[in-house]
């Protein structure tokens, strides 16, 4: 006789729980979907606006700007000399294709300044006639890498302090406290601006200013996860076979802490964005001839006729943060059982 048997079943793991979760909630994927529409914008923006071709047939010679451009730019490639400095517009070339937008932002035409939107330029112009369409395309690339650039130094500083604070403890824990309300302390937006007043205008200094004062969030996060894990039987069990504490922090306690420090990042890069938008828009944080979504909306301040100036950037910004914010919300839901109804 042949007894059945009892086919086991592979029990999810956290993240497959959560991922789950989190896509029961269509408001939130939604905007995971709107994230990763932003980012492929910014990854291909070269190839959505370009004044360059991806193909052209020159006197009997095949050619791709944008590709060569990206070879050149790497440094593995040049220009040949008939097509050096070239305005590929201008050339009689026997066939071209040029991007959807054959803009970009710095392309200048003073011919037509404040054009409204229309089939040539779809959202428009601004005052010295650049296409507004292709600075919102290249100007995702600055708010979004501002985005991640200052929120990965807030994480590597918010980990480190709180997850030193949470594992020791004791007078660790007061010091890097009394640190954590110093820098709630410090305004970051009325930072910048003084920094702005002394140095030249930069964006990695942006950046780095905003990582350097933004990381207190996600240090309580990590702070008060460690403070919960470290006194686990697993925990103990490491320290007991003499597993070194570095060990113990960044090997066995953290992977466990991390689910909601991912909850702050992800805030936190919709905030990093929104506080970049603002400071462009006072004309500040950026090197002026730097178009990015906050600039365009500072021309539509002094000329108000200029709808489109201020409708479409707008619109873009607020989008990407609404975005940002629906997927950190999803994401609190999916990790807290309590906000999602289970046990």
């Amino acid at each position: 006789m042949v007894m059945p048997t009892v086919e086991s079943r592979s029990t999810p793991g956290f993240w497959s729980r959560v991922w789950g979760e989190f896509r029961r909630n269509r408001v939130a994927l939604g905007g995971l979907y709107v994230v990763f529409c932003l980012l492929g914008l910014a990854l291909f923006a070269d190839f959505l606006a370009n004044d360059k071709p991806y193909y052209m047939s020159y006197r009997g010679k095949i050619y791709f700007p944008i590709f060569r451009a990206y070879l050149v730019q790497l440094g593995v490639g040049q220009w040949p000399p008939e097509i050096l400095n070239a305005d590929f517009k201008a050339l009689d070339s026997q066939q071209s294709i040029f991007p959807p937008i054959p803009y970009r932002p710095s392309n200048i035409n003073l011919t037509v300044p404040f054009e409204t939107p229309s089939k040539q330029h779809w959202l428009g112009t601004d005052k010295l006639g650049r296409d507004v369409m292709a600075g919102i395309i290249h100007g995702s690339r600055i708010s979004l890498s501002i985005g991640f650039v200052a929120v990965g130094i807030a994480l590597v500083i918010g980990v480190m302090l709180g997850a030193l604070a949470g594992y020791f403890g004791s007078w660790v824990d007061l010091l890097i406290s009394r640190l954590f309300e110093l820098m709630l302390a410090i305004p970051t937006f009325f930072l910048l601006i003084t920094i702005a007043a002394i140095f030249p205008p930069s964006i990695f200094l942006t950046m780095a200013i905003i990582g350097l004062t933004g990381w207190v969030g996600i240090a309580r996060f990590a702070r008060s996860e460690f403070l919960k894990i470290r006194n686990l039987d697993y925990v103990t069990a490491a320290l007991a076979l003499g597993v070194p504490d570095r060990k113990v922090m960044f090997r066995h306690i953290l992977p466990n802490a991390l689910a909601p420090v991912l909850v702050s990042v992800v805030l936190g890069v919709a905030g990093a964005i929104l506080l970049e938008s603002s400071l462009s828009f006072l004309g500040i944080g950026v090197p002026a001839d730097t178009v990015t979504w906050g600039s365009i909306l500072n021309e539509a301040r002094s000329n108000t006729f200029a709808w489109w100036l201020a409708v479409f950037p707008g619109a873009a910004i607020f989008i990407t943060v609404l975005s940002y914010y629906l997927v950190g919300e999803g994401l609190r839901d999916a990790l807290d059982p309590r906000l999602r109804g289970s046990s």
